[in-house]
């Protein structure tokens, strides 16, 4: 935990939080002296006006976990016994750095891609832009933006910063880069030298800056290897995705473990939360927190497959147009069917976010399918990432026994709700059918509830389907 100190390090800020949402945390145990927003790390430094009134709060949270607005947040003492004035400027001041033609941006909370031309109509209104690359780092999406003059920097910087450009989500933290110059050798989806549109076009990027798509910084791992072969899994999930990842997935990310909250306590179970999440990727383990039973924890096999279990769970469901916040910015850029609300499951909307922990340490209270062969993901691992997608109204059902009738899976499957459409028909030789719930949640009631269950003596196995209607 640390030395005491008046200074309360708070990790894990999302930020939709705000500095009066911190307040509440802490003020009820003392006066607040100054208090700074990290943002780039989703992290804040709070100094309290005496030891005691930190002592009393990190002694509280050690019992009680903290949540503001949906999202835990994690209390400890800091290395820093006291805030300087620079440090307690409330974050990031802009205006307080070296003014440079050239902007370091990073996208925090993307919901939505961020593309070059994204970017130039957001920048452009404040001068010519001559430059913008963009790159995928730790603290996530960033670009480099270089204007023809360093007035034009300095309003972009002054007018956009801290904004959003869509509707809660796609915040700007922009900062005066040290570079000089950018280097663009293609222009492409990923940079774009506005003075030379001669550049060719290539497929695959390389580096336009030193380090920038190095994948030990873009995956952070040490050994190369192990970085290529994910660079490759994500190059192949791509492919299935018909040549690029699902709007919003980076296939950068590295961490393996996600928090699921909001669950249904009367009816969760491990293998209900197996038979949702093993639909984008391989299980580990899958362990319900006994201290807060709403809440669990699964270990996908990468960090890719978690990655996707989060974009299809937590960013889609239902259909909205997203509200432009920077008004020159045209909706013709981005996709017009986005989903915000999270996934409902047995009566319950999920909140799936990444976990702090990087595993689950193997015990008797979580569930180990490390070697289950019902993990989806074992084969067929093309077709599999091909077949992922959001919760539907559509099940399709496969490894039913040949004599299988209609009737016998509508009874099998008629307890979790209104059944509109079916249809039974044979494929490759094999038995298999689609059915119709009147909504997302009953079909996904059904496919966690029965997915690996036995029919006439066959364990039949469900999936989402992508059809429209039967």
């Amino acid at each position: 935990m640390g030395d005491p100190s008046r200074v309360i390090h708070i990790r894990n800020v999302g930020h939709e939080i705000s500095e009066s949402d911190l307040l509440q945390v802490v003020q009820p145990f003392g006066t607040v002296a100054k208090l700074v927003m990290l943002r780039a790390k989703n992290q804040a430094l709070v100094q309290m006006e005496d030891l005691a009134a930190s002592v009393s709060a990190i002694q509280y949270y050690t019992t009680i976990q903290p949540s503001v607005r949906g999202r835990n947040v994690y209390l400890q003492y800091s290395s820093h016994q006291e805030l300087t004035t620079d440090q307690s400027s409330h974050g990031r001041n802009p205006d307080q750095d070296e003014p440079n033609r050239i902007l370091l941006v990073t996208v925090h909370h993307m919901l939505y891609p961020m593309t070059v031309e994204v970017l130039h109509q957001v920048f452009s209104p404040y001068g010519f832009v001559e430059k913008i690359v963009t790159f995928q780092k730790t603290a996530g999406f960033q670009a480099l933006i270089q204007y023809q003059s360093r007035q034009s920097a300095i309003q972009a910087c002054g007018a956009l910063h801290g904004r959003n450009i869509y509707d809660g989500c796609c915040q700007l933290d922009i900062q005066y880069s040290n570079l000089s110059e950018l280097q663009v050798h293609y222009n492409n989806d990923r940079s774009r030298d506005f003075t030379n549109p001669s550049l060719p076009t290539e497929q695959r990027q390389r580096s336009s800056q030193p380090g920038y798509n190095d994948p030990s910084v873009l995956f952070g791992f040490q050994q190369p290897g192990a970085a290529y072969a994910q660079m490759g899994q994500a190059a192949m999930v791509a492919a299935a995705f018909g040549g690029t990842l699902p709007p919003g997935v980076t296939g950068t990310n590295d961490r393996c473990t996600l928090i699921v909250s909001n669950l249904n306590t009367e009816l969760i179970d491990g293998d209900k939360l197996f038979n949702l999440f093993s639909i984008y990727g391989n299980i580990i383990r899958i362990k319900i927190l006994r201290n807060k039973p709403d809440h669990a924890l699964v270990q996908m096999a990468d960090g890719l497959q978690a990655e996707l279990a989060v974009h299809y769970l937590k960013v889609l469901g239902g259909h909205l147009i997203p509200t432009l916040v920077i008004p020159f910015i045209h909706s013709p850029l981005i996709p017009t069917e986005f989903r915000l609300q999270g996934a409902m499951l047995l009566g319950q909307k999920l909140e799936v976010n990444f976990s702090k922990y990087p595993s689950i340490t193997p015990a008797p209270d979580a569930h180990d399918y490390s070697n289950s062969n019902l993990n989806r993901f074992n084969s067929n691992v093309a077709k599999n990432y091909r077949h992922c997608c959001a919760p539907t109204r559509i099940i399709h059902i496969s490894a039913l026994p040949q004599e299988i009738s209609e009737d016998m899976i509508l009874n099998h499957l008629g307890e979790h709700g209104t059944i509109v459409k079916s249809k039974l028909f044979e494929a490759g030789g094999k038995t298999q059918a689609l059915v119709q719930f009147e909504s997302e949640e009953e079909a996904t009631e059904a496919l966690v509830s029965k997915h690996a269950s036995k029919l006439e003596g066959s364990t039949i196995r469900i999936s989402f389907s992508q059809m429209q209607n039967i």
